[in-house]
């Protein structure tokens, strides 16, 4: 094999910014974002309009971009940062190595944190240009956000729900590996929802069947109703849906008043509304972020409990909608193993880390190793357990 070839360096200014709006909106959906709408402008803007991040969130945000060094400057190259107080909606857990290094006497907040805020969902962390060498863009990005924490008196940088790809070139820059896993769905072609059903062994084939019809007694109609033609009535009734479920579940509402709205009318074509009708009532419902290499479920919610309808809402329509619209992978959240049975898989998911505290550094590398063989043990033993026929 021969030597591998290094990148070119960037010739490029790279500089932060606070403001999302100072950021034109264009250039920035024009870098390349994959299957996940997460980093999207719209997505971050009414983030910001709602006071979700920002201000008296504990999320702070420092935009890092990167430009070509012309009279007119092009963005070739993207990180969106955030400068943390607590470790509250990131969904990779710190929360032990924050413990640890408080009995230390070492300070772990605040800390730089590279994601999607409250949303774990992989995507693109380094958003580039496509005509622009990844790998050179990741060094020219990746050395500011260093610089950036240290200035900003951070403990640690951490990327999260990072690509495979990028989660192998953080590790060459530096940031140490981390795996997780969670439980996604992957399209294989079907041509039909029982085609899907086909692929499955016998019992949960009939398990499933068994749990769609339970759920659609109790409803007379569900339709996706795309962002851009929800009514405020029907908006309201979303953020309804999402409190009562955090405060049912024992959760937080970390998505602040006004965040649907905004999102309607800043990313209109990607929000999408499965909403339960009965009657003349909405009962219950989810929120869908789509994109053509994409589906993401989040924010189920109702105004009663009613049997499986969690599951048909959730889990069944996106699938079904996957199928219909040939969307390849569909994700609908953290957590989760009883998703296994429904036809997810577990899927792994990556994080990259660098602790400025040596000693500290040392004790959290060498847990990540453990970490990552129990991950691997877990996941091959979950797979095992899965739904899918052995035949097919």
């Amino acid at each position: 094999m021969g030597e591998e070839t290094l990148p070119t360096p960037l010739d490029v200014r790279v500089r932060c910014v606070r403001d999302i709006t100072e950021i034109d909106r264009d250039a920035w959906d024009g870098l390349a974002h994959g299957p996940s709408p997460f980093l999207r402008h719209g997505f971050l803007h009414a983030l910001q309009l709602s006071g979700s991040i920002g201000e008296g969130s504990g999320w702070h945000p420092y935009y890092v971009v990167a430009e070509t060094d012309e009279t007119t400057p092009r963005l070739v190259a993207a990180v969106p940062a955030f400068v943390k107080s607590h470790s509250y909606g990131e969904y990779i857990f710190d929360w032990g190595w924050a413990r640890g290094a408080e009995q230390a006497g070492v300070a772990y907040y605040p800390k730089l944190v590279v994601a999607a805020p409250v949303t774990p969902a992989t995507g693109n962390r380094i958003l580039c240009a496509r005509d622009v060498d990844p790998r050179a863009a990741s060094a020219a990005v990746a050395a500011l956000i260093r610089e950036l924490a240290i200035e900003a008196g951070c403990s640690s940088v951490h990327w999260l729900f990072c690509t495979t790809d990028e989660h192998d070139r953080l590790a060459d820059l530096g940031f140490y590996r981390r795996s997780s896993f969670q439980f996604h769905w992957h399209n294989r072609g079907y041509e039909s929802f029982d085609d899907f059903l086909a692929a499955l062994r016998s019992r949960k084939r009939k398990q499933i069947r068994k749990e769609r019809r339970i759920a659609r007694e109790a409803f007379d109609a569900l339709e996706f109703v795309p962002g851009g033609e929800l009514t405020t009535a029907q908006i309201d009734r979303l953020d309804r849906f999402y409190r009562r479920t955090t405060y049912c579940h024992g959760g937080m509402d970390y998505l602040q008043p006004g965040f649907f709205h905004y999102l309607a009318e800043l990313l209109p074509d990607e929000m999408q509304l499965c909403q339960v009708v009965k009657g003349k009532r909405i009962i219950a419902g989810a929120l869908f972020l789509e994109t053509d290499e994409g589906l993401y479920g989040r924010y189920w919610g109702c105004d009663r409990d009613i049997d499986m309808l969690h599951f048909e809402v959730a889990y069944y329509a996106g699938i079904e909608r996957c199928i219909d619209k040939n969307i390849p992978l569909f994700e609908a959240g953290a957590q989760g193993e009883h998703k296994l049975l429904r036809g997810f898989e577990p899927s792994p998911t990556y994080s990259n880390h660098w602790l400025r505290h040596p000693a500290l550094a040392q004790a959290i590398y060498q847990y990540l190793d453990e970490e990552h063989a129990h991950v691997k043990a877990r996941m091959a033993r979950l797979a095992e357990l899965g739904p899918y026929r052995r035949d097919g």
